[in-house]
């Protein structure tokens, strides 16, 4: 990914808060040099520098990723930036923030291994809720699924947040945003310029 320095994240805290916060995204991979990407939930194990996913069985892309390389992407709040809000000539932009993440992907369909997988996910998101699911499935439901254990080997994260821009306009963006209803966004935006 192309990443100028001043939108570069190096800070190994802010990136893994960012995955764990932004754990749904793209699992991409090349079959016979055709692009494939799937849309999973992924569960991210820092200690053990891994990510960790399931998928229906009957996408073929779990066939082609066992022991290769893949790429997953992650993004968090993002939108359009209208020069007009700059106080200096500029041109319209797009403020973003994402990780790249490359391994080698591991598939299995072992009964135990996708139980634990599944509870373990469902713990996580199961709960913020008041009356969490209590987790309650059939051995059948995991023979419908694959599990994924992806080796990280590479983590590249950029915050294009208006680093380039000065103090003065960063505020101006962030209310714009705020006005808009993109207070994730908004609230990410640094509030110091890339000479600060």
């Amino acid at each position: 990914m192309y990443i100028p320095k001043h939108f570069s994240v190096s800070d190994e805290n802010i990136i893994h808060e960012f995955i764990q916060q932004n754990s749904f995204g793209q699992l991409i991979s090349v079959d016979q040099e055709v692009p494939v990407a799937s849309h999973l939930a992924f569960m991210f194990l820092p200690e053990e520098n891994k990510l960790l996913a399931h998928m229906a069985r009957i996408n073929s892309q779990w066939q082609q990723i066992d022991n290769q390389k893949v790429l997953v992407c992650l993004n968090g709040p993002h939108d359009y930036i209208s020069p007009s809000w700059y106080d200096t000539p500029g041109v319209p932009t797009w403020d973003y923030q994402t990780v790249h993440i490359y391994g080698e992907a591991r598939c299995t369909d072992d009964p135990e291994t996708l139980k634990k997988l599944v509870d373990q996910l469902s713990t996580i998101h199961e709960s913020g809720f008041e009356k969490p699911w209590e987790i309650d499935y059939k051995e059948s439901m995991l023979r419908g699924i694959i599990g994924i254990e992806i080796d990280i080997q590479d983590i590249q994260c950029k915050f294009k947040l208006s680093q380039n821009r000065s103090l003065e306009e960063q505020q101006k963006i962030s209310a714009k945003l705020k006005a808009r209803g993109n207070s994730a966004l908004a609230q990410s935006i640094p509030f110091k310029s890339e000479d600060n």
